[in-house]
Protein backbone atom coordinates (compact mmCIF):
# COMPACT_ATOMS: atom_id res chain seq x y z
CA UNK A 1 0.00 0.00 0.00
CA UNK A 2 1.28 3.78 -0.83
CA UNK A 3 0.09 6.94 0.76
CA UNK A 4 0.65 10.25 -0.87
CA UNK A 5 0.55 13.42 1.28
CA UNK A 6 -1.82 15.40 -0.75
CA UNK A 7 -2.47 17.59 1.94
CA UNK A 8 -1.54 17.97 5.75
CA UNK A 9 -1.74 21.77 6.54
CA UNK A 10 -4.41 21.98 9.63
CA UNK A 11 -7.37 24.01 9.35
CA UNK A 12 -6.93 26.04 5.94
CA UNK A 13 -4.17 25.62 3.73
CA UNK A 14 -1.10 26.61 4.30
CA UNK A 15 1.62 28.11 2.58
CA UNK A 16 3.29 24.59 1.21
CA UNK A 17 0.29 22.22 1.35
CA UNK A 18 -3.48 22.06 0.90
CA UNK A 19 -5.48 20.90 3.86
CA UNK A 20 -6.35 17.70 4.92
CA UNK A 21 -5.88 15.03 2.08
CA UNK A 22 -4.87 11.18 1.45
CA UNK A 23 -4.44 8.59 -1.29
CA UNK A 24 -4.07 5.55 -0.92
CA UNK A 25 -2.74 3.24 -3.74
CA UNK A 26 -3.23 -0.45 -3.59
CA UNK A 27 -3.35 -3.67 -5.85
CA UNK A 28 -5.72 -6.88 -5.69
CA UNK A 29 -3.54 -8.91 -8.14
CA UNK A 30 -5.75 -7.37 -11.38
CA UNK A 31 -5.48 -3.82 -10.89
CA UNK A 32 -4.42 -1.41 -9.07
CA UNK A 33 -7.17 0.83 -6.85
CA UNK A 34 -7.09 4.62 -5.38
CA UNK A 35 -8.81 5.71 -2.38
CA UNK A 36 -8.93 9.20 -0.93
CA UNK A 37 -9.58 10.04 2.56
CA UNK A 38 -10.86 13.59 3.16
CA UNK A 39 -10.58 16.26 0.33
CA UNK A 40 -10.05 19.37 2.12
CA UNK A 41 -9.76 22.87 1.30
CA UNK A 42 -7.39 23.44 -1.91
CA UNK A 43 -6.57 19.49 -2.20
CA UNK A 44 -8.49 18.79 -5.72
CA UNK A 45 -5.46 20.77 -7.91
CA UNK A 46 -2.98 18.60 -5.73
CA UNK A 47 -4.26 14.98 -5.97
CA UNK A 48 -4.19 15.92 -9.99
CA UNK A 49 -0.41 15.53 -9.80
CA UNK A 50 -0.13 12.30 -8.75
CA UNK A 51 -4.36 10.84 -10.48
CA UNK A 52 -6.22 11.32 -12.86
CA UNK A 53 -9.33 12.30 -11.26
CA UNK A 54 -11.49 9.43 -12.85
CA UNK A 55 -9.26 6.99 -11.60
CA UNK A 56 -10.22 7.61 -8.26
CA UNK A 57 -12.00 4.65 -6.85
CA UNK A 58 -13.72 6.14 -3.58
CA UNK A 59 -14.10 9.18 -1.11
CA UNK A 60 -13.36 8.64 2.47
CA UNK A 61 -14.72 11.41 4.74
CA UNK A 62 -13.82 11.90 8.30
CA UNK A 63 -15.93 14.72 9.29
CA UNK A 64 -17.73 17.79 7.54
CA UNK A 65 -15.57 20.55 8.81
CA UNK A 66 -14.63 22.27 5.31
CA UNK A 67 -10.68 21.47 5.69
CA UNK A 68 -11.34 18.00 5.45
CA UNK A 69 -14.34 18.00 2.40
CA UNK A 70 -15.21 21.38 0.77
CA UNK A 71 -12.95 20.20 -2.58
CA UNK A 72 -16.35 18.15 -3.06
CA UNK A 73 -17.65 20.45 -4.68
CA UNK A 74 -14.51 21.57 -7.27
CA UNK A 75 -15.38 17.26 -7.92
CA UNK A 76 -18.75 17.66 -8.62
CA UNK A 77 -17.78 20.38 -11.65
CA UNK A 78 -15.00 18.18 -12.84
CA UNK A 79 -17.64 15.12 -13.08
CA UNK A 80 -21.22 17.05 -14.42
CA UNK A 81 -19.53 19.46 -16.82
CA UNK A 82 -16.50 17.82 -18.22
CA UNK A 83 -16.69 17.90 -22.65
CA UNK A 84 -17.37 14.47 -23.63
CA UNK A 85 -18.89 13.28 -20.37
CA UNK A 86 -17.27 11.85 -17.34
CA UNK A 87 -15.86 8.58 -18.23
CA UNK A 88 -16.80 6.69 -15.56
CA UNK A 89 -19.71 6.42 -13.21
CA UNK A 90 -21.28 8.00 -9.70
CA UNK A 91 -17.84 8.16 -7.62
CA UNK A 92 -18.88 6.45 -4.35
CA UNK A 93 -18.43 8.95 -1.34
CA UNK A 94 -18.72 7.70 2.40
CA UNK A 95 -19.35 10.08 5.27
CA UNK A 96 -21.33 10.97 7.87
CA UNK A 97 -24.89 11.22 7.86
CA UNK A 98 -25.20 15.01 6.66
CA UNK A 99 -22.72 14.45 3.71
CA UNK A 100 -25.16 14.83 0.47
CA UNK A 101 -27.22 17.85 2.14
CA UNK A 102 -23.97 19.41 3.25
CA UNK A 103 -22.30 19.70 -0.11
CA UNK A 104 -25.49 20.33 -1.68
CA UNK A 105 -26.31 23.42 0.73
CA UNK A 106 -22.31 24.46 0.24
CA UNK A 107 -22.59 24.76 -3.90
CA UNK A 108 -26.36 26.50 -3.20
CA UNK A 109 -27.84 23.71 -5.36
CA UNK A 110 -31.60 22.03 -4.10
CA UNK A 111 -31.34 19.20 -1.93
CA UNK A 112 -32.98 17.14 -4.75
CA UNK A 113 -30.84 15.85 -6.47
CA UNK A 114 -28.14 17.73 -5.41
CA UNK A 115 -25.11 15.97 -6.08
CA UNK A 116 -26.77 12.82 -5.87
CA UNK A 117 -25.84 12.61 -9.78
CA UNK A 118 -22.10 12.50 -9.44
CA UNK A 119 -21.69 10.92 -5.94
CA UNK A 120 -23.01 7.78 -4.69
CA UNK A 121 -23.22 8.91 -0.82
CA UNK A 122 -23.51 6.08 1.58
CA UNK A 123 -23.39 6.92 5.37
CA UNK A 124 -20.83 5.65 7.91
CA UNK A 125 -22.20 3.09 10.70
CA UNK A 126 -19.70 3.06 13.68
CA UNK A 127 -17.27 0.46 13.42
CA UNK A 128 -19.02 -1.25 10.53
CA UNK A 129 -16.13 -2.31 7.82
CA UNK A 130 -16.55 -1.32 3.96
CA UNK A 131 -14.42 -2.94 1.20
CA UNK A 132 -13.31 -1.48 -2.12
CA UNK A 133 -11.30 -3.71 -3.95
CA UNK A 134 -8.36 -4.58 -1.77
CA UNK A 135 -9.36 -1.87 1.10
CA UNK A 136 -11.24 -2.61 4.22
CA UNK A 137 -11.83 0.68 6.32
CA UNK A 138 -13.42 0.80 9.55
CA UNK A 139 -14.44 4.26 11.07
CA UNK A 140 -14.38 4.66 14.84
CA UNK A 141 -16.42 7.70 16.26
CA UNK A 142 -13.43 10.26 17.95
CA UNK A 143 -13.57 13.39 19.94
CA UNK A 144 -14.11 16.10 18.39
CA UNK A 145 -16.83 19.28 18.02
CA UNK A 146 -18.88 18.41 15.43
CA UNK A 147 -21.95 15.96 14.99
CA UNK A 148 -19.72 13.10 13.95
CA UNK A 149 -16.27 12.64 13.78
CA UNK A 150 -14.22 9.53 12.88
CA UNK A 151 -10.57 8.38 12.58
CA UNK A 152 -10.42 5.57 9.93
CA UNK A 153 -8.86 2.31 10.23
CA UNK A 154 -7.83 0.74 6.50
CA UNK A 155 -6.67 -2.59 6.18
CA UNK A 156 -5.29 -3.72 2.75
CA UNK A 157 -4.18 -7.45 1.78
CA UNK A 158 -2.33 -7.36 -0.92
CA UNK A 159 0.19 -10.38 -3.09
CA UNK A 160 3.15 -10.63 -1.48
CA UNK A 161 6.29 -11.04 -3.87
CA UNK A 162 5.71 -14.84 -3.99
CA UNK A 163 1.75 -14.50 -4.54
CA UNK A 164 1.42 -14.77 -0.57
CA UNK A 165 -1.22 -12.46 0.86
CA UNK A 166 0.00 -9.89 3.08
CA UNK A 167 -1.85 -7.26 5.40
CA UNK A 168 -1.16 -4.06 6.39
CA UNK A 169 -2.77 -1.31 8.61
CA UNK A 170 -3.02 2.20 8.26
CA UNK A 171 -4.45 4.39 10.66
CA UNK A 172 -5.97 8.16 10.60
CA UNK A 173 -7.05 9.79 13.05
CA UNK A 174 -9.19 12.57 11.21
CA UNK A 175 -9.72 15.23 13.42
CA UNK A 176 -9.79 14.39 17.34
CA UNK A 177 -8.26 14.78 21.23
CA UNK A 178 -7.56 12.15 23.18
CA UNK A 179 -10.32 9.09 23.31
CA UNK A 180 -10.44 5.06 23.64
CA UNK A 181 -12.12 4.91 20.06
CA UNK A 182 -8.84 6.75 18.46
CA UNK A 183 -6.66 3.98 20.73
CA UNK A 184 -8.65 1.26 19.42
CA UNK A 185 -8.77 2.05 16.05
CA UNK A 186 -5.05 2.87 15.90
CA UNK A 187 -4.32 -0.94 17.76
CA UNK A 188 -1.24 -2.54 16.19
CA UNK A 189 -1.07 -0.30 13.26
CA UNK A 190 1.70 -0.48 10.66
CA UNK A 191 1.72 3.38 10.07
CA UNK A 192 -0.67 5.83 12.43
CA UNK A 193 -1.34 9.06 10.06
CA UNK A 194 -2.15 10.88 13.64
CA UNK A 195 -3.33 14.56 13.73
CA UNK A 196 -1.42 17.08 15.87
CA UNK A 197 -2.63 20.91 15.50
CA UNK A 198 -1.84 21.85 19.18
CA UNK A 199 0.90 22.34 21.17
CA UNK A 200 1.34 21.71 25.35
CA UNK A 201 1.07 24.47 27.38
CA UNK A 202 0.04 26.91 24.44
CA UNK A 203 -3.25 25.49 24.15
CA UNK A 204 -3.82 23.38 27.43
CA UNK A 205 -6.78 25.66 28.29
CA UNK A 206 -8.94 23.64 24.98
CA UNK A 207 -10.00 20.32 25.52
CA UNK A 208 -11.93 17.84 22.78
CA UNK A 209 -10.81 19.45 19.79
CA UNK A 210 -7.72 18.76 18.65
CA UNK A 211 -4.14 16.32 20.05
CA UNK A 212 -0.57 18.04 20.72
CA UNK A 213 2.76 15.64 19.34
CA UNK A 214 2.74 14.56 23.24
CA UNK A 215 -0.99 13.12 23.22
CA UNK A 216 -0.63 11.47 19.73
CA UNK A 217 2.25 9.92 21.01
CA UNK A 218 0.79 8.63 23.35
CA UNK A 219 -2.23 7.53 21.83
CA UNK A 220 0.25 5.84 19.64
CA UNK A 221 2.08 4.19 21.86
CA UNK A 222 -1.09 2.51 23.89
CA UNK A 223 -2.53 1.47 20.37
CA UNK A 224 0.64 -0.43 19.76
CA UNK A 225 1.60 1.34 16.52
CA UNK A 226 4.66 0.69 15.18
CA UNK A 227 5.30 4.35 13.17
CA UNK A 228 3.59 7.65 13.61
CA UNK A 229 3.24 10.25 10.93
CA UNK A 230 1.87 13.67 12.65
CA UNK A 231 -0.34 16.03 10.17
CA UNK A 232 -2.72 18.47 10.34
CA UNK A 233 -0.51 20.92 11.69
CA UNK A 234 -1.99 24.54 11.25
CA UNK A 235 0.78 27.49 10.16
CA UNK A 236 0.82 28.57 13.58
CA UNK A 237 1.99 25.02 15.15
CA UNK A 238 5.43 24.99 15.14
CA UNK A 239 6.06 21.12 13.39
CA UNK A 240 9.49 21.26 15.24
CA UNK A 241 7.39 21.46 18.83
CA UNK A 242 5.14 18.95 18.04
CA UNK A 243 7.90 16.28 16.77
CA UNK A 244 9.95 16.34 20.33
CA UNK A 245 6.61 16.42 21.97
CA UNK A 246 6.18 13.43 20.65
CA UNK A 247 9.57 11.60 20.50
CA UNK A 248 9.66 10.97 24.35
CA UNK A 249 6.53 9.56 24.76
CA UNK A 250 6.43 6.88 21.60
CA UNK A 251 9.22 4.29 21.03
CA UNK A 252 8.96 4.12 17.46
CA UNK A 253 9.33 5.71 14.46
CA UNK A 254 8.00 8.98 14.27
CA UNK A 255 8.31 11.81 11.59
CA UNK A 256 5.92 15.12 10.28
CA UNK A 257 4.04 14.06 7.12
CA UNK A 258 5.45 16.63 3.91
CA UNK A 259 3.11 17.37 1.46
CA UNK A 260 4.24 15.45 -1.89
CA UNK A 261 5.89 12.44 -0.26
CA UNK A 262 4.85 8.85 -0.95
CA UNK A 263 5.40 6.45 1.55
CA UNK A 264 4.98 2.49 1.98
CA UNK A 265 3.21 0.77 4.09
Amino acid sequence: MKLTIVGCTGSFPGPGSPASCYLLTATDGERTWKVVMDLGSGALGAIQRYTDLEDIDAIFLTHLHPDHCMDLCGLHVAIRWKPGGWGRGRVPVWGPAATADRMATAYGLDLDPGMHDEFDFTNWTEREPVTVGPFTITPFAVNHPIEEAYALRVEVLEPGRDGTPVSRILTYSGDTDSCAGLEEAAKDADLFLCEAAFEEGRDDGINDVHLTGKRAGEAAAAAGARRLLLTHIPVWTSQTTVLAEARPVFPGDVAVAVAGVHYTI
